[in-house]
């Protein structure tokens, strides 16, 4: 029998039943989402909290659902730092101006690093396969030739740096660490740092003490800026030492490698 036209006003007017209701598509597992996914965990909880495992709890999936994508966690990292390394804003090189292109491209990583706490480690004997990586790379090598940089030297002054700012990041990254932790009463002040080396015992400590405001000086990033341009600056003498210093050892990688 029918419905009387009082139950199908009803109907149409009643509220849809979950069961009734169309699933959601789930959006697809990406490397780009894998990616972001890693950001978030470092944003949020440092580079030690990022696992293949956080990651899939980020995206609400399995880990068969990342290895579809990654090999494994060392991808993950040359993922990240990639990602970082395509935000890097490369200059046309200038050789009246190269020693400062050199600066700010490594200040530009150093602060992509200082983002996203802890994540310098992930670029740490790094083989770079992601092409934004190998493009920063590129980018600061045609800039230190451009410079009249010999290319030995450009090749070594770079994986140089790299490192520098790599571990210069990371230091960071823990100190500030350690400020938010309850028991960082050993992270001191510029004065406490001046008072403790000036209140050393003079006879085992007369140069700490005497240099004490040195020793402890420096604002902001002025200990980055300094070592890179030191770097910089003796880059041209070091031309002659290279080209006077050929290796006859090439059965083993060079140290650097890893880090172009």
């Amino acid at each position: 029998m029918p419905a009387a036209p009082r139950e199908r006003r009803a109907a149409r007017h009643a509220p849809a039943s979950a069961e009734a209701a169309p699933k959601p598509r789930k959006e697809p597992i990406t490397v780009d989402r894998i990616t972001d996914a890693a950001l978030q965990v470092v944003a949020t909880e440092g580079y030690d909290a990022l696992t293949v495992r956080r990651v899939t709890a980020v995206l609400g999936t399995g880990p068969s659902s990342l290895y579809a994508h990654i090999v494994n966690k060392e991808d993950l990292d040359d993922l990240l730092i990639g990602r970082l390394c395509a935000q890097i804003e490369l200059p046309e090189p200038d050789p009246e101006t190269w020693r400062q292109q050199v600066l700010d491209v490594y200040s530009q990583i150093r602060d992509l690093y200082l983002k996203y706490p802890g994540v310098s480690r992930a670029a740490l004997a790094m083989v770079p396969t992601h092409l934004e990586t190998l493009r920063v790379r590129e980018g600061i090598l045609a800039i230190l030739l451009a410079g009249g940089i010999e290319p030995r030297t450009a090749a070594w002054a770079s994986d140089s740096l790299t490192l520098y700012v790599t571990a210069y990041a990371w230091e960071r990254s823990l100190v500030q660490q350690r400020q938010q932790q309850h028991d960082s009463g050993w992270v001191l002040s510029r004065d406490e740092l001046i008072d403790r080396f000036a209140g050393l015992p003079e006879e085992k400590f007369p140069n700490t003490r005497k240099y004490a405001a040195e020793l402890a000086s420096g604002a902001g990033h002025d200990r980055f800026a300094f070592m890179v341009n030191l770097v910089t600056g003796n880059l041209v003498s070091a031309n002659l030492v290279s080209a006077a210093s050929e290796s006859p050892d090439r059965s083993s990688p060079p140290s650097g490698a890893a880090r172009g």
